[in-house]
């Protein structure tokens, strides 16, 4: 298991943001994909259609919901980037897991992500010219048999 080398100082500080941080964005995503969080939203909605006439549809009316939806949005994205990152991550850390500990897999693919774009894509060339090999050998052999 890994050591920290974060003085406790730097640990209360950056760190304890991040967890906090964290636990708010995975609180808010679970609620905010929750049924309760929609039909909210559609309250909302419906609240401002209905008070329509009472404001005469002013301009200021519809910027309550522009500026409401807007701001909800813009802080939504950087919740969900958030939340999907470290989602990614745990993926990422489970395959790498699975890689790690498979016999005859080759190592070097647990930390695959790493890789730049054109590596990757030389990967994926690699192993649709093995993969058509392999079924290139398969029909052979069923072919034979017949």
């Amino acid at each position: 298991m890994a050591t920290s080398t974060h003085t406790p100082a730097e640990h209360k500080g950056s760190h304890g943001l991040t967890r906090r941080f964290t636990k708010f964005a995975q609180a808010t995503a679970a609620w905010s994909g929750h049924p309760t969080a929609f039909i909210a939203a559609v309250a909302v909605v419906v609240t401002w259609i209905v008070t329509g006439p009472i404001f005469n549809y002013s301009d200021t009316w519809q910027l309550v919901i522009n500026t409401g939806t807007t701001i909800v949005t813009f802080l939504m994205v950087f919740l969900i980037q958030n939340t999907q990152n470290r989602d990614m991550m745990a993926v990422q850390l489970k395959l790498s897991e699975l890689v790690l500990a498979m016999k005859g897999a080759k190592d070097e693919f647990a930390s695959i992500e790493d890789l730049d774009d054109d590596e990757l894509e030389a990967l994926h060339r690699e192993f649709r010219a093995r993969a058509e090999l392999a079924f290139h050998h398969l029909t052979t052999r069923k072919s034979s048999r017949r």
